[in-house]
């Protein structure tokens, strides 16, 4: 993740939290006491306002209508402000647009001194970040998955170490230039900076698994309305990432298709009856509902085992477009034998039983961790992302692995940010 200190406010750091999603939009503005590094930052943030409202202008993360988004964006930082009773100047974003890719790769230096210095770690972690931005590609997130000294694996801080050769094992997040510059515009043109950018699936991770399950090896999977994303964390670190263009929104328009039903009805369904598991008085429960352009008054009925038999296709491919990426990505191996599941559609009755079957290991839906403060209903899956963007953003780098020295390049990347607004727009 690349970003910027917090502002300072009446002695605490104030933040503001942006998810700019298919389905809707959710801002936070939290404060965190100065002297949260000695803690989890879930531990000590309070929340002091809240903005949720529908989405507009987006389509699978991506933004497609800059008016529409514009709109519902603002409303939904000032409602967050209102709240706090406070003026956000700066943002922190969750990025999950621009088919996103993990790449792993490797950077090696010979060691001039024989001890390695800060500034050995700062050359290689610079030169990591320029191989990464190729192609018109935007660097998102990078972390060291390890270092090795004259081959050695496993190590922690090299720094005041002996050796002739240093190797850094990176693992880095691009996305596609254009859509997250439309992303950043967006924001922009509610007359707020973006603080920093951070990938969408390490957020959502951070805040529905624990250090123990990180270390262990887990998958997590953030079922939004319009993409499913996925994090694979190995002895800890972030390892990787990907994303199918499916979602919960797509289980609903196949239930409006096939019980011929306005979408908003077939919203109500899904969450209502929605599920995966079957019983035997499922094909005597019958479940009402209105066709498409009729007329008030109208009313049909199907049973909540037909419901099933609609949701349960849309689920299968979903997942198995998951274990697809996994597999092509090489990271099989190291995707642990535990599965979480997260976000807005992870909520259906039977997901976590449902995707044990089709991965063939041990799964579980995850809330985030509760806040300070947080409103009721903002503790469920749909708001993994942007709680985890407080981790994401207070923490520092102690998921990525990072070091001071991160700061010369998060400033290098907000230029590049004013330079894509300067050429671009």
């Amino acid at each position: 993740m690349l970003q910027k200190e917090w502002g300072q406010i009446r002695g605490s750091r104030i933040a503001g939290l942006l998810d700019i999603g298919t389905s809707k939009i959710v801002c936070l503005i939290v404060a965190l006491p100065k002297s949260s590094r000695g803690g989890s930052p879930f531990d000590q943030a309070r929340v002091l306002g809240v903005g949720h409202k529908a989405s507009r202008g987006v389509k699978a993360g991506v933004i497609v209508d800059l008016d529409e988004a514009e709109h519902a964006v603002r409303a939904t930082i000032a409602d967050a402000e209102r709240m706090a009773g406070v003026e956000l100047e700066e943002i922190y974003v969750s990025a999950a647009c621009g088919r996103m890719r993990s790449r792993n790769f490797t950077a090696k230096a010979r060691i001039e001194g024989a001890v390695v210095t800060s500034q050995d770690v700062t050359k290689m972690l610079t030169a990591g970040r320029r191989h990464a931005e190729q192609q018109a590609r935007t660097l998102i997130h990078m972390n060291h998955v390890g270092f090795r000294l004259d081959g050695t694996p496993g190590l922690g801080d090299p720094r005041g170490m002996v050796a002739n050769e240093l190797a850094v094992d990176l693992h880095a997040v691009t996305a596609d230039d254009a859509p997250i510059r439309n992303l950043i515009h967006v924001v922009e043109r509610c007359y707020l900076s973006v603080a920093g950018l951070v990938a969408a699936p390490y957020a959502s991770a951070l805040s529905v698994t624990s250090d123990e399950d990180r270390r262990l090896g887990v998958t997590v999977i953030d079922v939004g309305g319009g993409t499913t994303t996925l994090s694979i964390f190995a002895e800890g670190q972030f390892v990787y990432t990907d994303a199918v263009p499916v979602g919960g929104n797509h289980i609903s328009f196949d239930i409006a298709r096939a019980l011929n039903t306005p979408l908003a009805e077939a919203e109500r369904i899904k969450a209502l009856y929605g599920t995966l598991v079957g019983a035997q008085s499922d094909e005597h429960e019958l479940i009402s509902y209105s066709l498409a352009g009729e007329e008030e008054g109208g009313t049909y009925r199907t049973t909540k085992a037909q419901l099933a038999e609609i949701i349960r296709p849309r689920v299968n491919s979903m997942l198995a477009l998951v274990g697809e990426r996994i597999e092509r990505g090489g990271f099989a191996a190291y995707a642990g034998d535990c599965v979480v599941l997260t976000g807005g559609g992870s909520e259906l009755v039977g997901m976590a039983e449902y995707a044990s079957v089709i991965t063939g290991r041990k799964a579980r839906v995850s809330r985030p961790l509760a806040l300070l403060a947080l409103p009721p209903g903002f503790g469920n899956p749909a708001f993994a992302t942007v709680i985890g963007l407080i981790a994401a953003g207070a923490a520092r780098g102690s998921e990525g692995g990072a070091f001071e020295e991160r700061d010369v390049t998060a400033q290098s990347y907000l230029g590049r940010v004013s330079q894509w607004l300067k050429s671009g727009f």
